[in-house]
């Protein structure tokens, strides 16, 4: 008979040798597992697409818009002379303030004076000769109760009378043009203001005109204590223009400097060509710091929509749902949200509805970009977000 013992260890042998097999043959089917795991992990990472992603930008409670802007005098007017003559004289240069129906210069007109002197000799002709003709159509009308002249003379002085009071008329009428004319000879201003520009000198000739032909500009003179302001709002801009709103003016002579300015009226038309809207501001400028012609930035404050976020223009998707934006869920995986858009700046857009901040965009997606696709995030750096 076999000993016990040697019985047991035989068993003992055999089960340790199956544990060992059992323990080997695990090991390799946990290997395979974690292997073909660790494939399918790396596979699915080469086929994630590395995208670009960024976080939508808060809007703040006011945007301040800056546009260049225009200066223009509130008046501003170049003056002829309305008479031929000499320039006799000339009382005012270029900066020089004056007050309207000031003086500024005079002109030598001997042909008008003339005029004026004959046509005060045609008056009292003409008086004369009126006065004569009414004396006769008088004597001949009584005449005519007598029946010792007939109706038809009688009727050819009374023409004949009303002819010369015509002719007296046209006479007062052609020397008050006369007088009036040479009333013009004294070039006074039209309204308070300064001399831009002065290009006469004495003895010059000057010809009547109003600048076509061989006329030529005396002065020009411009109003400065108010200066009227245009700029050119973009389109996206427009509907919040008001008038009544309050800007503010910087020019490059003052730097730190703000100027108050007021919105009086707009073209209330957008201009096809360029998109913008044309806004008229007023200025206060009497102290003369701000020089007609020249440019100013202007400063719009504008109100935002509370809760509203912008993102960059080349992060929407157009799509038959609408305009959407590619986001990173879980797992990275994409998830296309699509958004209720507000006001377009160009760069960047606003966005009202269907986004929120916290949630990372994707920058370019492209077009073939589906919902559940896996992505590698890179983030954006701050200082290179939209180009900038």
């Amino acid at each position: 008979m076999s000993n016990p013992s040697h019985i047991r260890t035989f068993i003992k042998l055999g089960v340790s040798l199956a544990a060992v097999v059992v323990l080997l043959a695990g090991w390799g089917i946990f290997s395979r597992m974690r292997a073909q795991d660790a494939l399918a992990q790396e596979a699915h990472q080469e086929s994630a697409i590395p995208v670009v992603v960024t976080k939508p930008a808060a809007e703040a409670a006011s945007e301040d818009l800056v546009l260049p802007g225009t200066l223009q005098a509130y008046t501003d007017t170049p003056i002829y002379a309305r008479t031929n003559g000499y320039l006799k004289r000339w009382l005012v240069d270029i900066g020089a303030p004056v007050k309207a129906g000031q003086l500024l210069a005079e002109i030598d007109t001997p042909e008008v004076d003339q005029q004026v002197l004959q046509a005060e000799a045609d008056l009292q002709t003409a008086e004369a000769n009126n006065d004569l003709a009414q004396l006769t159509a008088k004597r001949w009308k009584a005449l005519l109760a007598t029946k010792t002249v007939s109706q038809q003379d009688a009727d050819n002085k009374a023409g004949d009378a009303a002819a010369k009071q015509a002719v007296l008329a046209s006479a007062r009428a052609n020397l008050h043009r006369l007088r009036e004319l040479e009333g013009f000879k004294r070039i006074v201003a039209p309204f308070d203001g300064v001399i831009t520009v002065r290009n006469i000198d004495v003895g010059d000739l000057i010809d009547a005109g109003t600048g076509s032909g061989k006329a030529r500009e005396l002065f020009h003179m411009a109003a400065i204590r108010r200066l009227r302001v245009y700029a050119q709002v973009p389109e996206s801009y427009a509907q919040d223009m008001k008038v009544g709103d309050k800007a503010e003016l910087q020019v490059r002579e003052h730097p730190g400097h703000f100027f108050e300015a007021k919105m009086v009226s707009t073209a209330n038309a957008i201009d096809p060509a360029s998109h913008t809207l044309l806004v008229q501001l007023e200025a206060d400028n009497a102290s003369g710091a701000l020089l007609p012609g020249g440019y100013a930035e202007v400063h719009f404050k504008l109100k935002t929509h509370p809760g509203t976020l912008r993102v960059s223009a080349n992060s929407l998707l157009f799509r038959p749902e609408g305009m959407q934006v590619a986001v990173v869920g879980q797992d990275n995986k994409v998830v296309l949200q699509t958004v209720t858009m507000g006001r377009d700046f160009g760069k960047e857009v606003e966005v009202l509805a269907g986004l929120s901040a916290d949630q990372s965009i994707i920058l370019n997606p492209s077009d073939s970009l589906v919902s559940g696709q896996a992505v590698k995030p890179q983030t954006l750096p701050q200082t290179s977000r939209n180009g900038k």
